[in-house]
């Protein structure tokens, strides 16, 4: 994998993880719908970032998938939560692959930065969910 792969890989799953906060939005309790959108508007950022450092690299700009699917059916609170965690684990995964790929210092600190804000968000996803400890060591870690 190069450089330029592990930051597609980073845009497609910025791309996944906003269609499943977009989703998950119907079906989330009340009291977190602010945070998901805080969360939703934070996945665009780094997607554009990812998406301008690869336009930096001659790199065509990614767009999204027609669609997604994810592999449970979202219902409720409980299956929305798990959805989310879901999704903030892939981002994590892709952010440590593009760590570990950079070539380059300021696409290192987009992994870096992304891994952070991804480790935040699972978290409190986790916590939401009920699960203890609330935070993974080594997150995006499979």
């Amino acid at each position: 994998m190069t450089q330029n792969d592990a930051l597609t890989t980073a845009v497609d799953a910025e791309f996944a993880a906003i269609f499943t906060y977009g989703l998950t939005t119907a079906f989330v309790g009340s009291d977190q719908r602010n945070t998901v959108g805080e969360y939703i508007a934070e996945h665009r950022v780094r997607r554009d970032e990812l998406n301008a450092a690869l336009v930096s690299a001659g790199v065509a700009e990614q767009v999204p998938d027609a669609g997604y699917t994810l592999p449970f059916e979202v219902t409720d609170d409980a299956t929305a939560v798990k959805a989310l965690l879901q999704a903030e684990t892939t981002c994590a995964s892709a952010y440590r692959a593009l760590v570990e790929q950079a070539d380059d210092g300021k696409i290192r600190r987009l992994g870096v930065d992304g891994l952070t804000d991804t480790a935040m968000r699972i978290a409190f996803w986790r916590g939401v969910a009920g699960l203890s400890p609330s935070t993974v060591a080594l997150p995006g870690a499979r």
